[in-house]
């Protein structure tokens, strides 16, 4: 249980269906980029693969001090600075994945990998000066609110599917952890490019917590963001292996339950350790580690110190 925590140490940097009520939601005021939603899924798909989405102020900071004295920077370095950043992970994934010379037959399934096949120069080169989130979203406070919510949750899912997978031995932790911290993604992103419709759907659940995010998603988008988050993977290639462990469908194999008791954790943690649905979390996880239900939740609380 040491090495687990050590290791998880390291790295650290949902309701019955229901029907919609049949009334229009209010509206926020337009806070730029898209305020209704596209025509269909094909129209979504290409709105992001034509667009840019910023990244952590923090990140868009530490390029440029790596910039600043490349001749001393390594993949391990770049890989240790971004880590914590999902916007910036998907950024370098999916530009290595569509950049990626036709010799490489092994996919980039990290971002120290996709930094290593690129270099450190062309990395430089492919990724320039970065807008932050929280200067494309500064005349959106709670916009922004919305979007650290959904990166705080991923950095607490991403540390506690390490956690799990360390604890398993599985030779992909790696790979696990990073598919928790990007499970979200296009949330993330409407927040970025659709802070308006993102906003109707956060204020449409505030004011019914029994809405099925789902239901209301595709009440406001016209499609459910799991659907969106399959078809960008997809179109951005991303490799094989991490969009298989993203994918909650195939629950029966351990390292995608990695992630999904990961995010389900992280998810009912929002509101504390006093949660109802802990003990079932802790049930699943303990199953899945092959812990006592008191050793677990030790782990559990360890994890999260």
């Amino acid at each position: 249980m040491s090495d687990t925590l050590g290791e998880a140490r390291r790295w650290r940097r949902a309701a019955p269906d229901m029907s919609l009520d049949p009334a229009p939601l209010p509206s926020p005021p337009p806070l730029g980029g898209l305020t209704e939603r596209l025509r269909d899924l094909g129209a979504w798909v290409r709105h992001f693969e034509r667009s840019d989405w910023p990244i952590l102020a923090s990140s868009a900071e530490a390029l440029e001090e790596l910039r600043e004295r490349e001749d001393d920077v390594d993949a391990h370095l770049v890989a240790e600075t971004f880590e914590a950043d999902p916007l910036m992970t998907l950024k370098v994934l999916a530009y290595a994945a569509t950049h990626r010379p036709g010799r490489l037959v092994t996919d980039t399934e990290t971002v120290i990998a996709a930094v290593l096949m690129m270099g450190i120069g062309p990395f430089f080169r492919a990724f320039g000066p970065q807008r932050s989130v929280e200067a494309q979203l500064a005349v959106a406070p709670e916009a922004l609110d919305g979007l650290r919510a959904v990166v705080s949750r991923a950095h607490r899912a991403a540390n506690f599917a390490l956690g799990f997978a360390v604890h398993r031995m599985d030779p992909d932790a790696a790979v696990i952890r990073q598919a928790a911290l990007l499970h979200d993604f296009a949330e993330m992103l409407l927040w970025c490019h659709a802070p308006t419709l993102a906003l109707r759907i956060r204020r449409a659940q505030q004011a019914d917590p029994a809405l099925r995010s789902a239901a209301i998603q595709q009440q406001v988008l016209g499609l459910e963001l799991a659907q969106l988050q399959v078809a960008l993977m997809q179109a951005w290639r991303l490799p094989e292996l991490l969009v298989r462990i993203m994918d909650d469908r195939h629950a029966d194999q351990p390292s995608v339950r990695c992630v999904a008791l990961a995010v389900r954790l992280a998810r009912h943690l929002a509101t504390g350790w006093e949660n109802a649905a802990l003990p079932d979390d802790v049930s699943d996880i303990a199953e899945l580690l092959n812990l006592s239900r008191g050793a677990t939740l030790k782990l559990l609380r360890d994890i999260d110190a």
